[in-house]
């Protein structure tokens, strides 16, 4: 009998039990555990003494490491040489060089570009190289798809859209569409014109990308998007990279070591001289323009 009553599933007891057959047991007598409040207090007093003292530490270790590093910079400061001194690295052979021949050697009337992409154009190359991996881990750490993106991050992602689409800043949406060409346009105008005239391709790469934040934060990511994709960004970035090291690389082939470069300088003032100032500074515009953009977006939406 105890067998079959073990048997039994628990619906079969209930059922049992509303029929008056079976009764069932009541369970056991609970006994409460009586609480020590004085060692609750003292534990809890521990535990807020022990974070006390993690925060001690960590301020004391942040300011000792800020004076270390404040102190260091100080020192190094007070060892460089005095401005407009005769010792100064910047009154050197150099420089003299730079402006007597700069024209003559670079093709271009702007010294400073001639300087930054031809006599030190690989160091040009090297910065145009860290805004690259810059934007490449910015987009490992905060680009979405759908491996990092929770349900409630899609359901925001689509009421933003929402919102996006509705006309309520229709005055701000209509000056920022007036603008964004203007500032397409003169930042073309920088960067083609670096090589004569005050530019280039990092002053006129930031123009270009205010005008493409502009114009995304007016018209939304879905607007930009239909000109402006995740790939098209990858194949500029990619294309100017190397376009800027088979360039310069050439160059540095054909004219280091006092060896004659045979690409042609042109004539000092047009537009079409400097050599490869002017693809360097397009590669090096373009490359800026989508950084900054690249920043805007991926901080903002978390995708291109």
């Amino acid at each position: 009998m105890m067998n079959e009553q073990n048997k039994k599933s628990k619906w079969q007891h209930f059922v049992d039990w509303v029929n008056g057959e079976e009764a069932i047991e009541m369970p056991k007598k609970i006994s409460f555990k009586k609480i020590d409040f004085e060692k609750l207090q003292e534990n809890f007093e521990k535990y807020i003494w022990s974070g006390r003292k993690k925060a001690i530490f960590y301020m004391a270790m942040c300011v000792f490491v800020c004076s270390t590093f404040i102190a260091i910079l100080l020192h190094t400061v007070a060892a460089l040489p005095y401005f407009g001194g005769s010792n100064n690295p910047a009154s050197n052979e150099v420089v003299q060089r730079y402006i007597e021949n700069g024209v003559e050697e670079t093709g271009a009337t702007n010294i400073v570009a001639g300087m930054i992409l031809d006599y030190r154009a690989f160091d040009t190359f090297g910065e145009s190289n860290v805004l690259f991996l810059a934007v490449i881990c910015v987009i490992m750490l905060l680009k979405k798809d759908k491996y990092n993106t929770t349900e409630q991050e899609e359901r925001e992602q689509k009421e933003d859209e929402m919102f996006e689409k509705e006309d309520a800043n229709i005055i701000l949406k209509r000056i920022a569409n007036l603008l964004t060409p203007l500032l397409f346009l003169f930042g073309i105008y920088v960067v083609l014109n670096g090589h004569i005239s005050p530019g280039g391709g990092f002053s006129g790469g930031a123009i270009i990308g205010a005008g493409l934040v502009l114009y995304a934060s007016v018209n939304g990511q879905q607007k930009m998007q239909k000109f402006f994709t995740y790939k098209i960004f990858v194949r500029i970035n990619v294309t100017c990279l190397l376009t800027y090291c088979v360039l310069k690389g050439y160059s540095f082939f054909t004219g280091a070591n006092h060896l004659p470069n045979i690409i042609p300088k042109g004539t000092p003032g047009a537009l079409l001289s400097g050599g490869l100032i002017l693809p360097l500074n397009i590669c090096v515009g373009m490359i800026v323009a989508c950084t900054i953009y690249g920043f805007y977006a991926l901080f903002t939406k978390g995708e291109i």
